[in-house]
This record gives C-alpha cells, sequence and structure tokens, in this order.
C-alpha cells in the first residue's frame, strides 16, 4: 500500500501546478482520486493527520483560486475525517467542470470549422479568379493544416475539377484514399475524374479497389460502366451495367448503359 500513498502524495502535490497551467478538471479528479486512494488505505495516526493536512491546504487553494472561480462558485468543505462528504462535493464540481471542458472544446471546434470555410472561400475565389497557383498555395497550407481530413481533401479535389484542374485533383483525391481508404465515394470521384482525363486503366484499377472493398453499390458499378462507354469496352460495359440492374433492377440509367452495350456486341 506503501506505493498507492505514495502516488497519492503525488497527486496531490501537483495540483498547484494543474491549476497554474488551467488544467482544473485535472485538479479535481487528482484530489478525488488521492481522497479514494486515503480512504480505502490502513493508514497510522500520523499519516492521517498529514494527508489531512495535504487536502485541507489542497481544498484552500481551489477554493481560493480566482480563475476556477469564475467556472465553479461554490466552494469545498472540509474537516479531518468528512472526507466522503467532500468526495460528493468535488463530483459536483467535476460535473461543472466537464461541461465547461465540452463546451471549450466545441467552440474550438466551431472556430477550426469556421476557418476552414474561410479558407476554402478565399481558394475558390483564386480558382474563380484564374489565380491558380495562388489558389494551390491557399490548400496547400490549409491541408497541412488539418492533416488527416479525407474529406476536405475531397472537397478541395472537387473545387480542383471544376476548375479545370484535373491532375490537382486527382493528387488530392488520392491522399484523401489513402487516409480513408473504406470510402466509396471517393473511388467514384477519381474514378470520374480520370475518366475525363482518358487515362483509363488508372481509373478502372481505382474502381476494382472499390469493389474489393463493396459489391452491393450500384453506382460503383454503373459509373464503371460509363468508364468502359468512353473505352470502348463494350462486354465489360456491359456486365457493369448488369451488376447495377442486379443490385436495383429500377436503376433506369443503369438499364440504357445495358442495352447500348448489348447493342454495339451485338452490332
Amino acid at each position: 500500500m506503501s506505493g498507492e500513498l505514495t502516488k497519492a502524495r503525488q497527486k496531490l502535490t501537483g495540483i498547484n501546478a494543474s491549476l497554474k497551467m488551467g488544467k482544473y478538471m485535472a485538479a479535481a479528479q487528482a484530489l478525488n482520486d488521492a481522497i479514494i486512494i486515503m480512504l480505502s488505505a490502513q493508514l497510522m495516526k500520523n499519516e492521517r493527520e498529514e494527508f489531512a493536512q495535504m487536502i485541507e491546504s489542497t481544498v484552500y487553494a481551489l477554493n481560493n483560486h480566482k480563475e476556477l472561480r469564475k467556472v465553479y462558485p461554490l466552494l469545498l468543505h472540509y474537516a479531518p475525517g468528512a472526507e466522503k462528504k467532500l468526495l460528493e462535493e468535488i463530483y459536483e464540481m467535476r460535473k461543472v467542470l466537464q461541461e465547461d471542458v465540452n463546451e471549450n472544446a466545441q467552440k474550438d471546434l466551431n472556430a477550426l470549422e469556421a476557418k476552414k470555410k474561410e479558407e476554402l472561400a478565399r481558394g475558390q475565389r483564386h480558382l474563380d479568379g484564374k489565380e491558380f497557383d495562388e489558389a494551390r498555395q491557399v490548400f496547400d497550407k490549409l491541408t497541412g493544416e488539418f492533416p488527416g481530413d479525407a474529406e476536405l481533401k475531397a472537397d478541395i479535389a472537387d473545387r480542383y475539377y471544376k476548375a479545370g484542374l484535373n491532375q490537382d485533383a486527382v493528387g488530392h483525391l488520392s491522399q484523401a484514399i489513402n487516409e480513408s481508404p473504406e470510402s466509396i465515394h471517393l473511388y467514384n470521384r477519381i474514378g470520374m475524374v480520370l475518366r475525363k482525363m482518358q487515362d483509363f486503366d488508372s481509373a478502372e484499377s481505382y474502381y476494382k479497389r472499390a469493389l474489393g472493398i463493396c459489391q452491393t453499390d450500384e453506382y460503383l458499378f454503373f459509373n464503371l460502366g460509363r468508364l468502359y462507354y468512353d473505352w470502348q469496352q463494350w462486354g465489360k460495359m456491359a456486365e457493369a451495367a448488369k451488376m447495377a440492374v442486379a443490385i436495383n433492377p429500377n436503376f433506369a440509367e443503369a438499364k440504357k448503359l445495358l442495352a447500348f452495350a448489348q447493342k454495339k456486341i451485338d452490332a
């Protein structure tokens, strides 16, 4: 148990540092944990007195911390032997502090999203003005600030695609797929861009990768059929269209694709 008591002492002595850093939840949690350890231990009289003094000192520090008081205005109360009562008060404090943590976290997320939208709009203005190098600088900086955000890269890729910058679109979609390899819609997007670029082999490769993940997406098969239409691979086009219709018998466009392929095959 001596090891646990040492841990309890360390938690109590570290609370002032947590308060200085504004880590109020960590401070409250440390006090909570130290009291639980104390209550579960068989303490000698001098040890119990030592812990009582440390807890009393910690409660005083919490009660007199001005910034903490703004978040949690209620005072903690402690007397030696009333540790369980103090735990109840700490529980209420932790609930309020957790709400504050969640609220601040949401504010941070909102601020990040607002910044993301602002930079996307700025990059779009450069694209609209045919200032492509400036747009790339904005978008590259933005993706650097949000690493691992596959949807952001997909959004930027769509903007490049609409601006006619297909190679830039492919680069961002390729990165997005590496970060989110299970996202079928990303394969559909890059396949469509590569088809427009007439890079049929690469487009087919991405569609096949997607089909290795999912065999029940009719639009995946339909877009693969569209690729084979441009590629004039009528047999493969018919097979892809058949799969799309098999998944969704009411898929009118896939039926038209299939009929066209069969007509070409029979010609």
